[in-house]
């Protein structure tokens, strides 16, 4: 084999193998199933790695020769726009990975990383003042106790644009609005008005002991949080259309 095609193996299959790592990191702990769809960042994820992986190999396979003077120097650059473009790319999708999966209401809302309102996270309770890195945590938000609480919530929410879903300080567990849970969820059957009788067969039967659904909302399209309606108890997120 001719030494610039083996440079350009080499090359590729260490791109290819740093790629595949990162999938697993971004598929299996930032972005589960099937949280990934809900915020649109699969094709995203493509997109970046593929073309990581593809122009630095080629790069190498057009500079690539044994005898040139500046071939050292060559491949370091190669490598180092590379590794910028690939670091570039793993921060954006750690900017924008699931954090917290926040009971608000009546549903529940899909908060990532960027939209999170840090500026009272000092005033969150210990468990919600940090932004998980193994995947997204759930939590409530807790109902204001008063017509003031109400306001005063209201106008922080118009005033900086920020929904209580996304302000740590509002947090509690989500046991505490397990009435609200209860109270809210409803029953399975609806959910054959808006997905095909196969696709909810096929999703359902994975989860028997649930009985009840809450809807998620995301950024991109909700997904279903399946319950267990008299524990209150979350059984599993699932790719289900929970309204039209």
């Amino acid at each position: 084999m001719a030494p610039k095609f083996r440079a350009f193996l080499i090359h590729l299959t260490a791109s290819g193998g740093m790629a595949l790592l990162t999938m697993c990191v971004v598929f299996c702990l930032w972005y589960p199933s099937p949280l990934a769809g809900a915020v649109g960042v699969a094709a995203i994820t493509f997109v970046l790695l593929g073309v990581d992986v593809v122009i630095g190999p080629v790069l190498t396979l057009i500079v690539y020769k044994p005898n040139k003077p500046s071939l050292r120097f060559d491949l370091a650059v190669i490598v180092g726009l590379q590794l910028a473009a690939f670091g570039y790319g793993v921060w954006t999708l750690s900017e924008g990975r699931p954090v917290w999966l926040v009971f608000s209401v009546d549903q529940f809302e899909l908060v990532q990383s960027y939209q999170v309102d840090l500026r009272k996270i000092s005033q969150a309770k210990p468990a919600f003042r940090s932004l998980s890195w193994i995947g997204p945590q759930w939590a409530a938000a807790k109902r204001a106790s008063t017509p003031e609480e109400k306001k005063a919530i209201l106008l922080e929410s118009l005033v900086a644009g920020v929904d209580i879903a996304q302000r740590p300080e509002q947090y509690v567990p989500l046991e505490d609005q397990a009435a609200d849970i209860r109270r809210n969820s409803r029953p399975l059957e609806d959910l054959s008005q808006y997905n095909s009788a196969q696709t909810l067969r096929h999703e359902l039967k994975k989860w028997p002991e649930a009985d009840a659904f809450l809807p998620m909302m995301a950024r991109v399209k909700p997904v279903t949080v399946l319950i267990h309606k008299e524990s209150a108890k979350i059984i599993a997120v699932v790719d289900l259309n929970p309204w039209l």
